[in-house]
């Protein structure tokens, strides 16, 4: 029977399905650039003057959106080769009204971060994106925008299509974010790039720290001071930001797909290099190891300002966890390959505090209940906390996924599969595509198989 889920993907659907390999995952590979560093240096690289060389750019169709957007509002954007990228900026202020609607496809990032980038600029735009991306949430984003002078008009919520009419003298930013957030605190502070004076943006909890990195490492000012779990962040008004050379880690929300498959599949020892390690983005790796993750990096580094390494994943057996509201900004996009991992571990796992989940690509705290729910593996929602009973052996599977156009919770069935006595389906795997471009072969390569096959026919329930 057919399942009628499959009616939110279209005809263009492309079924997964995973099965348990005969063998471990073993060998060393690369995983993508990071997402989040990528879209930032072509943003950032539009604002500077002069010629910013990209290496290890994220191809992925986030990433490309971004890429098209600098290109409409004047930057020149060219690829090199893979990975390889140049763009050649119009300095702080000097993007131009672009000649037809900005479309970000399915990237929250990239709209949200343009709101900011669009906002302190006189001039005219609209956003738009696919499906998913229209049913997301902008207020948060555009509420604290229009105070610097900044208009937004879209739908019902703030959502896409979104009209922008940029401040002609923009105003400075002093915002307290009611939510951590880094995507909205980037937003405010992009915007304040084009003001006179001081932008400050208080967090209540520590954000991912890639747009002040990024930041000072093309020349701005900007100043972080700690307030007990609190930080304050300060940017001084219209820098000249000069161009500069960014080498893109591998990202880590990628690298955890592979490593959490290794260690649920009996045999593996997997080495993922040089992934970034900033220590804003690895709560899921100090997560993995309170459960007893054999999970060990190796030849740390920095480059271009945010730490590397390699990091080695070895198969054993796992404990439940509970997990504190604090470390959800660090690990904010991880939960749903970490509940895979707490359904394949001992006991009852808590994650509490995920209300940010809930305005991702999809409701994830709903979607990752239903992921596992449909593969026998009980769960409870208390309020904004998750609980996972465990199974301490390989869980039951057999079932089909809806992933609603979510490329975590598509990545994160399918890694379950892996592990389950039965196979699991997704009921469409075409927007992994939007961040890990070539998923599944990486993972059949790893796993010396077709772990991952892609069915024919529409999934079936």
């Amino acid at each position: 029977m057919s399942n009628p889920a499959l009616v939110e993907h279209g005809t263009n659907a492309r079924p997964l399905r995973a099965s348990r390999p005969l063998q471990g995952l073993s060998g060393r590979l690369t995983v993508a650039g990071d997402k989040s560093i990528s879209h930032r240096a072509l943003m950032f690289g539009a604002l500077a003057v002069g010629r910013t060389e990209i290496s290890g750019l994220l191809e992925g169709e986030d990433v490309l959106r971004t890429a098209a957007a600098m290109r409409a509002l004047g930057a020149t954007v060219e690829r090199l080769g893979e990975g390889q990228w140049q763009v050649s900026g119009r300095g702080v202020g000097g993007l131009v009204e672009p000649a037809d609607v900005l479309d970000m496809g399915n990237s929250g990032t990239a709209a949200r971060l343009i709101c900011g980038l669009l906002a302190g600029h006189p001039l005219f735009a609209v956003l738009t994106g696919d499906a998913s991306l229209r049913k997301r949430p902008m207020k948060r984003v555009t509420d604290p925008l229009s105070a610097s002078g900044a208009r937004f008009t879209g739908r019902a919520g703030g959502r896409l299509p979104l009209a922008i009419e940029g401040a002609a003298q923009p105003m400075p930013l002093d915002y307290t974010l009611p939510m951590a957030s880094a995507q909205v605190k980037s937003a405010v502070m992009l915007a304040g790039l084009c003001a006179r004076g001081v932008t400050r943006v208080v967090e209540p909890e520590a954000t991912r720290d890639h747009t002040e990195n990024m930041l000072r490492h093309f020349g701005a000012t900007v100043q972080v001071e700690a307030d007990g779990h609190r930080r304050v962040i300060e940017l001084d008004g219209q820098p000249e930001l000069v161009a500069a050379p960014v080498a893109v880690p591998g990202d880590p929300s990628s690298a955890a797909f592979p490593l959490v498959a290794a260690l649920l599949v009996p045999g593996s020892a997997l080495t993922v290099a040089h992934v970034g390690l900033n220590p804003l983005r690895t709560g899921l790796f100090t997560t993995l190891r309170e459960m007893g993750a054999d999970l060990v990096v190796e030849n740390a580094r920095t480059e271009g300002g945010e730490p590397v390494g390699d990091l080695t994943a070895r198969f054993g057996a796992l404990r439940a966890v509970d997990v504190p509201p604090e470390r959800v900004p660090s690990m904010v996009d991880e939960y749903p390959i970490l509940a895979v991992a707490a359904a394949c571990a001992s006991g009852i796992s808590r994650f509490r505090g995920l209300a940010e989940l809930r305005v991702k690509e999809s409701d994830r705290v709903a979607a990752t209940a239903a992921l596992l729910e449909a593969n026998g593996i009980r769960v409870e929602i208390e309020g904004d906390d998750m609980l996972v009973h465990g199974t301490g052996a390989p869980p039951p599977g057999g079932g089909t996924v809806v992933t609603h156009m979510d490329h975590r919770i598509a990545m994160s069935a399918l890694v379950l599969g892996l592990a389950t006595a039965q196979p699991v389906t997704v009921d469409d795997a075409s927007f992994i595509d939007t961040s890990f471009p070539g998923f599944a072969d990486l993972i059949n390569r790893a796993a010396g198989g077709d772990a991952l096959r892609r069915l024919n026919h529409p999934a079936t329930a």
